[in-house]
């Protein structure tokens, strides 16, 4: 590791392929759990289902409700040829226009249509912008009703393989609500009702935030030095029930729980410095917070995490919360102890 500056490569490693899930686990919370004392760098391997035991009364629970669209389609151009196209986000209130990412999107033209096996479905191309984005008009008067039909679930590229039926219910946390996701906040992935209920049975609070997982999330770090790296915006809602709850639980200096690296970036986005030290404001708003080595973290006290990619901004946001050797250690104890990784893998406990 560089002294003077981060670099890229201080966030490299060696995964072996058949780490990387490819499938869940057959139950949600019979997943591993690697729990990381932050402060002593002491590892311990549990499960999931465990998890109760790590947490205390009067602790604060947060997760992200984002619910993840279908937001995978397959169409074709006028001349045959195939065309992948994933939804990013909905422009304002109107169902048929959106931003979309479109394969081989430089051979499109401003009025260009791709055509689609359901129902005559078709979509021009309206305006064109950086990195393969373009902005879609479908011609279906309700398309999010078409969409929840012919639309798949967006699985990650190292997910080798097509989505299936069972991912609409996997690839979804429990207890997710609000739809405009297009990927799954996968730390939440191992909850199940039960989990949760035993969670709240011990004076527990679960308190949901959203934050509407974007394609930034994943974007690659392209510059060495990081610091140079500019994230893509997403956007949050911090509703004013949750931001009491996790204010009343910062003043009597309980633990703040997240579950996520999207519920860090929401909170400590929504962070604001009173007289009586860091608040949460409740707020809703886009965010491009980049999180790294030298931050100093305002609410999030605990952490719970999937295992990260190499050279990711999420992999810089955990070495930001643990420190970068604990984290490099925990990651090479993972890797010897044959850990399952990213969306579909095991979990991380930081304490």
């Amino acid at each position: 590791m560089t002294m003077n500056k981060l670099l890229l490569s201080d966030f490299d490693y060696i995964l072996p392929p058949e780490l990387i899930a490819q499938t869940p686990a057959k139950e949600r919370d019979q997943s591993r759990l690697l729990v990381l004392n932050k402060k002593t760098g002491q590892l311990e391997h549990s499960g999931f289902n465990c998890l109760p035991n790590y947490l205390t009364s009067g602790d604060i629970l947060v997760i992200n409700n984002a619910k993840v669209i279908p937001a995978r389609l397959f169409a074709r151009k006028k001349t045959g040829g195939k065309v992948e196209i994933l939804l990013l986000r909905k422009i304002g209130a109107n169902t048929r226009l959106w931003e979309a990412l479109i394969t081989d999107a430089r051979k499109f033209k401003l009025k260009d249509k791709v055509y689609f096996d359901d129902e005559n479905l078709e979509a021009e191309i309206k305006e064109k912008g950086p990195e393969g984005k373009v902005i879609l008009s479908f011609n279906a008067p309700d398309f999010e009703k078409v969409l929840a039909r012919i639309g798949k679930m967006p699985l990650p590229p190292y997910i080798k393989r097509l989505a299936e039926e069972e991912d609409k219910d996997r690839y979804q946390t429990v207890y997710a609500q609000k739809e405009g996701a297009v990927a799954a906040p996968t730390a939440g992935l191992h909850f199940t009702p039960a989990l949760l209920e035993t969670i709240k049975a011990k004076g527990i609070k679960v308190v949901p935030i959203t934050l509407y997982v974007g394609m930034g999330t994943f974007m690659p770090v392209r510059e060495e030095e990081i610091t140079r790296h500019k994230m893509e915006t997403e956007f949050y809602e911090i509703s004013e029930d949750s931001a009491r709850e996790i204010n009343s639980a910062l003043k009597t200096g309980k633990n703040i729980v997240s579950v996520g690296t999207t519920v860090v970036r929401a909170l400590e986005s929504a962070a604001e410095q009173t007289a009586e030290g860091w608040r949460l404001k409740a707020e809703c708003k886009g965010t491009d917070i980049f999180i790294y080595p030298g931050y100093e973290f305002k609410i999030v006290k605990r952490l719970i995490t999937n295992f990260h990619l190499p050279k990711s901004t999420l992999l810089m946001l955990i070495s930001a919360f643990a420190g970068m050797e604990s984290v490099r250690n925990t990651y090479l104890t993972a890797i010897t102890e044959k850990y399952r990784f990213f969306s579909y893998g095991d979990a991380m406990f930081i304490k």
